[in-house]
């Protein structure tokens, strides 16, 4: 199943035809029926919502969904992340809301690093009646209504006050065809270094809609701008400007902080821990080659990758080819290798990644950051929030 799904994805994003091999080219006529048929049954129900045979329901606070055109690799999770603390800040409570696809290793990962906000977070296909359970148990507030200057706000540890608890907005991670959902604002993420592959629909390329599904999009941001040289971001940027004119376009990039040892968490080791080391960098994420860059930037003395397929769950046998790409390499090399991950994957299952022992095992620590580019910067991200969301900011904590 790991082949099958690894040679969908090459498919998806090969640039053209005659570098696949005879396995990949003989799923094409499989694949191709089944992106058809995909078309016609996305259109059959975007059409039931257009017509109302399928009710969209509405939440009574302001709702954010962050979402993409493709498969996985677009930067959803850290931007879900980055704007739960931006109204956390405020004294805002954000309610974010996922699915909890793949093991739930995205939610994991953002209880642990939302820790200490007032930030909740809900699980479930039916994302608004997760909503309406919280809503039901914390109550609510309209943030556009409320007069900031009169309001107690929340103390940085402390959690008396009740209108701290009650749900101010809610946050979508991966929702934009999460169309059973009233939303207020679209923003829609972009991997800069694969775009959108072959441009044909799932599972015969990576989109999940056609392009011009982005006329939707309120906001368009280009994720991993950093990788990508300013001639191609201008022409991404050019392309999206010709589906719809008037949507603003920001850049991000994920910023790598520090490491940690799997098994000791919280002791922060610093990034020139790789310097002149042998790194194998193993991953099982929407796209690797951003985090495989990323270390690749570290001063390592090699780095060598396994990648596997999008929320894939290790066992056993993962381990072992793991292990056998370490004696390689330090046999090659006469030194130790050490294995890097990312956050995600740590999230997804600690414990296993503790039979790589005698190799050490670090996790890549990132946040993501707004880059100043082309009029994009995080000031100008907040005020977007503010304008299109019609509401005040309250004094920062």
């Amino acid at each position: 199943m790991e082949k099958l799904r690894s040679a969908v994805n090459e498919i998806a994003y090969a640039h053209t035809l005659s570098h696949l091999t005879p396995f990949h080219r003989s799923l094409l006529p499989f694949l191709s029926i089944s992106s058809t048929l995909y078309k016609l049954v996305l259109s059959l129900r975007r059409s039931l919502y257009q017509h109302r045979f399928f009710q969209v329901q509405r939440l009574p606070v302001r709702v954010i969904s962050v979402g993409n055109l493709s498969w996985g690799g677009n930067g959803k999770t850290p931007m879900v992340e980055f704007i739960a603390l931006c109204f956390s800040r405020y004294g805002i409570s954000p309610l974010v809301l996922s699915r909890g696809y793949g093991g739930g290793d995205e939610v994991n990962m953002l209880r642990r690093h939302l820790l200490g906000t007032p930030t909740k977070i809900g699980v479930g296909a039916n994302r608004a009646a997760v909503a309406r359970q919280f809503i039901q148990k914390y109550g609510y507030i309209d943030i556009c209504k409320t007069s900031w200057h009169e309001k107690q706000y929340l103390e940085q540890k402390v959690h008396d006050c009740l209108d701290s608890e009650k749900i101010g907005v809610v946050v979508l991670d991966d929702a934009m065809q999460h169309w059973s959902l009233w939303r207020d604002l679209d923003i829609v993420m972009v991997n800069g270094l694969t775009l959108w592959g072959n441009l044909q629909l799932l599972p015969r390329g990576p989109l999940r809609e056609p392009l011009t599904a982005l006329r939707r999009a309120d906001a368009v941001v280009i994720h991993h701008a950093d990788l990508v040289s300013e001639h191609t971001l201008k022409d991404i940027e050019s392309m999206i400007l010709r589906i719809k004119r008037s949507v603003s376009i920001f850049f991000t990039k994920m910023d790598p902080t520090y490491l940690f040892e799997v098994g000791t968490i919280n002791a922060k080791i610093p990034l020139t821990a790789l310097h002149e080391t042998t790194v194998l960098c193993v991953s099982a994420i929407g796209s690797a080659e951003p985090f495989v860059k990323q270390i690749q930037k570290m001063r390592a003395l090699y780095v060598d990758r396994i990648d596997f397929s999008d929320h894939h769950i290790f066992h056993a046998k993962d381990i072992e080819i793991i292990r056998a790409k370490l004696r390689e390499l330090e046999e090659k090399f006469g030194s130790k290798p050490v294995v890097v991950i990312t956050e995600k994957d740590y999230d997804r299952d600690p414990e296993i990644l503790k039979q790589l022992y005698p190799f050490r095992v670090f996790v890549l620590c990132s946040v993501l950051k707004i880059l100043p580019y082309s009029g994009s910067t995080e000031d100008s991200f907040k005020k977007f929030l503010k304008d299109h969301l019609k509401l005040e900011w309250p004094p920062a904590h």
